[in-house]
């Protein structure tokens, strides 16, 4: 499709005379009710009749009072619901013909000819199939007299469109499915909880996670809780591997552990494809070491509770773009899934993902498991190999003689911990030395420096804040002694763990280069701050845990209000002058307005706002939520704009105001945090490996091009390290933030879903992606 077709329309006007049904099926998954929520209120806003279809496919078959048309109010209270609202059911009558034909049928009466299914593969199959027998069934139809020549005209296309609701995560092409990141929360949650008993007496224990045929959660699960074995159906583990693994846990507890932790996903296999239970494991480890072992399988638990801050936002986000895809397809376009692949929303051909999720399958069944890993994607494979390096290998005899030391600067925030764990154990892998400097650079000014070990990181990957000690001094002002420092503990590299003062104070190391030579060293800095402030990095490490944490406190605020009835809370967040926070917590919370620094408002807008929360208040949903960044506007302060609200909302509606506060940055780390925090820190030790190598002249490190000091980031798709001098001209100093930050484009969707009727720029819209061709020929 060119740009100019899509620019030209004209996006509440898209769906006119169209009609879009809706239905969940398969297993549910938390965060289904964002992406019924969002499909409904975008659909509506571009004009089409949306339809409930309850209980899955077989709503579709049974039709009458199961498929329902659904309003605005009718999604309202969703999005922090589990499961799925409009209900699931497995359905033996959609298998056979005949079922699919009155489904058919039922679809051509109400005239809808788009689909949006949200389910696993088994479920969106089952679509494609539908779509392409869809003329069969209307030609049938007709010749049984059951529907005119007419209707089927006006029917004689179906449109389908997939989003992958499923918590294993085991569906190709999408890097997250919906309900993946609730399941692990659910599951962190447990393995938390267990821990601490465990520790009392010395237990080991071995947890049963979901994941019949993929070993996602079960890998993420090892990672984030430095798990010291995890058993997954793509890697079964080597011949021999009870001794292997019996070692392992001597080791561990001759370490002076006090607990062992092994993860296996429901579907663990030997390499002769027989499986490995968890009650197989617990005997061989009380046999064979006498271990006090417990087992706890953990079930639907993983499936219940409320979604996270993540799932609803890529509820929201794919329900968006399915609607897009929906109304933009024509009888050409295959069926798509959308989906998201780093933090940008793709469309997918349905066939080719399942067609590579059957191939990592029959790789599993036929012995192939490195290709199986490979065909479960990048990041599938990039867990799998942090993993291993930092569970699996014993720290080698031979030293390297470089010093490594770790900081953090900044304010605290969840995950921090997690990075330095991982840097700390892969520099012990790459035989190096490791530092730890405690309180930011006032510790490397003043000497706080020691050694930091493989057993003095245990268990951190868990903890909340900051357990080296950060400050928010910058090094400008003690440059002579950090010098002195750097000589006398002679440190080689240094890894910056930290908020916009880490990015701020690497610029002024790196600018003392040319005054202090013993500056000329290679430095990381890991973007590691709630606000996501960091030049360089879409993410930063502890945001998304500040965002689950404002958005459960949201829910309950909105339950509040829901209570009383006309009532409007004001909540601000924290974030400096970076409105993400207060941005992807609107989306994931509902909010209906979201004031940040970076979307300029005045007096008209907050009006308009006011005007709007009047006329909702005429509905049945008689309550608001408004955010507001903690530097939006100097003038409209927090109390400025309760003052204003109460004001004009008298004799409507009244009003509330929290400020969230320090809350913010504390709390135990979720599991993005945790699996993020680990793959950043490992990946900046082994960079700063490399360059060292790249430094080393004449006996000693020297290091003074720019890209010696970079900073690490997640950016589209992938971990990349960017020149700290390179990032300076996007960088807002006066504010502390980015020049451009992608999450601004995703502002509008907020508005749309709190029924402003504003234009959505389809024109950066996403095209049809191949899963197959740009995979490379997996050689044997």
């Amino acid at each position: 499709m060119s740009e100019d077709h899509h620019t030209a329309m004209d996006p509440t006007k898209m769906g006119i005379g169209r009609s879009i049904a809706v239905l969940t099926s398969g297993g549910d998954a938390q965060g289904m009710n964002a992406a019924v929520r969002a499909t409904v209120r975008v659909g509506l806003y571009t004009g089409a009749k949306v339809y409930f279809v309850h209980e899955g496919y077989q709503g579709l078959v049974d039709g009458g009072d199961h498929i329902r048309p659904a309003t605005w109010e009718s999604v309202s209270m969703m999005l922090q619901l589990g499961g799925t609202v409009i209900g699931s059911a497995r359905c033996k009558d959609f298998r056979s013909r005949e079922g699919r034909m009155t489904a058919a049928c039922n679809l051509v009466k109400l005239g809808i000819t788009n689909l949006c299914v949200i389910g696993g593969d088994g479920s969106l199959t089952g679509a494609n199939e539908f779509r392409t027998e869809w003329s069969g069934l209307l030609a049938d139809l007709v010749r049984a007299g059951k529907i005119t020549e007419d209707e089927a005209k006006k029917s004689s296309h179906l449109n389908i469109v997939g989003m992958v609701g499923s918590i294993d995560n085991d569906f190709c092409g999408t890097d997250m499915t919906i309900g993946t990141d609730s399941a692990l929360h659910r599951i962190v949650e447990v393995v938390d909880a267990i821990t601490t008993t465990a520790q009392s007496h010395q237990r080991t224990f071995i947890l049963e996670v979901m994941g019949r045929h993929c070993g996602y959660l079960a890998l993420v699960t090892a990672l984030s809780c430095g798990a010291d074995w995890v058993f997954i159906p793509e890697m079964p583990p080597d011949e021999g591997w009870e001794d292997h693994l019996c070692r392992r846990l001597t080791n561990q507890r001759a370490r002076g552990s006090r607990l062992n932790v092994i993860i296996v996903a429901e579907g663990a296999i030997a390499r002769d494809g027989k499986p490995i239970t968890s009650e197989q494991i617990k005997k061989l480890v009380t046999d064979r070491l006498g271990f006090d072992t417990r087992t706890t399988i953990l079930g639907h638990v993983q499936r219940g509770g409320t979604p996270s801050a993540f799932d609803r936002i890529l509820g929201s986000r794919m329900g968006v773009e399915a609607v897009m895809a929906l109304l933009e397809a024509t009888p050409d376009t295959p069926a798509c899934v959308v989906s998201l692949s780093g933090n940008q929303a793709v469309r997918l051909p349905l066939m080719e993902c399942v067609q590579v999720t059957k191939d990592v399958t029959a790789a599993m069944a036929e012995g192939r498991f490195d290709d199986a890993i490979k065909l479960r994607g990048k990041s599938f494979e990039n867990n799998w190999n942090t993993y291993k390096l930092l569970a699996h290998i014993n720290p080698p005899d031979v030293k390297s003689n470089i010093n490594v030391a770790i900081m953090n600067i900044g304010a605290p925030c969840a995950g921090m911990n997690a990075a330095v764990r991982a840097a700390v154990r892969m520099g012990i892998i790459q035989g190096h030395n490791m530092l730890a400097v405690h309180d930011g650079f006032d510790g490397l000014a003043h000497g706080q420096i020691e050694p930091i070990t493989w057993t003095s990181v245990s268990g951190w990957t868990g903890k909340g804040g900051s357990m080296l000690g950060t400050k928010r001094t910058l090094p400008g002002k003690l440059l002579e002694e950090i010098s002195q420092n750097i000589a006398k503990f002679n440190i080689h590299a240094l890894v910056i763990i930290g908020g916009f003062e880490a990015y701020v104070g690497g610029l002024e190391l790196v600018q003392a280069r040319e005054k202090y030579e013993e500056m000329c060293i290679p430095m990381v800095v890991i973007p590691a701050t709630v606000s996501n402030n960091v030049p360089g990095s879409d993410f930063s490490i502890g945001a998304d845990t500040a965002l689950n944490t404002i958005t459960s406190t949201c829910d309950r605020i909105k339950q509040s209000a829901a209570g009383t009835k006309r009532r409007v809370f004001i909540v601000e967040t924290m974030g400096g002058y970076c409105g993400y926070l207060a941005t992807m917590a609107g989306l994931a919370a509902g909010a209906d307005a979201a004031y940040i620094f970076e979307d300029k408002f005045g007096i008209r807008d907050l009006e308009a706002n006011v005007e709007h929360l009047v006329e909702k208040m005429k509905t049945t949903v008689k309550r608001g939520l408004i955010l507001r960044n903690e530097n939006c506007n100097a003038s409209y302060t927090t109390d400025f704009i309760f003052n204003l609200y109460s004001e004009e909302g008298k004799g409507i509606f009244d009003c509330r105001k929290n400020v969230l506060g320090h809350m913010q940055q504390g709390g135990t780390p979720t599991p993005f945090d945790r699996n993020f925090g680990t793959k950043m820190g490992a990946k900046s030790v082994l960079w700063l490996t490399e360059k060292l190598k790249e430094c080393y002249r004449h006996g000693r490190i020297f290091a003074n091009t720019p890209d010696s000091a970079c900073v690490l980031g997640m950016r589209k798709r992938a971990l990349n390290f960017q020149p700290l001098a390179d990032l300076k001209a996007d960088t807002d100093f006066e504010h502390r933030i980015p020049k451009t930050q992608w999450w601004l484009k995703i502002r509008p969707i907020m508005k749309i879903l709190a029924k402003y009727k504003i234009k959505l720029d389809t024109s950066e819209h996403a095209d049809m992606e191949h899963v197959i061709k740009k995979r490379a020929p997996l050689g044997k």
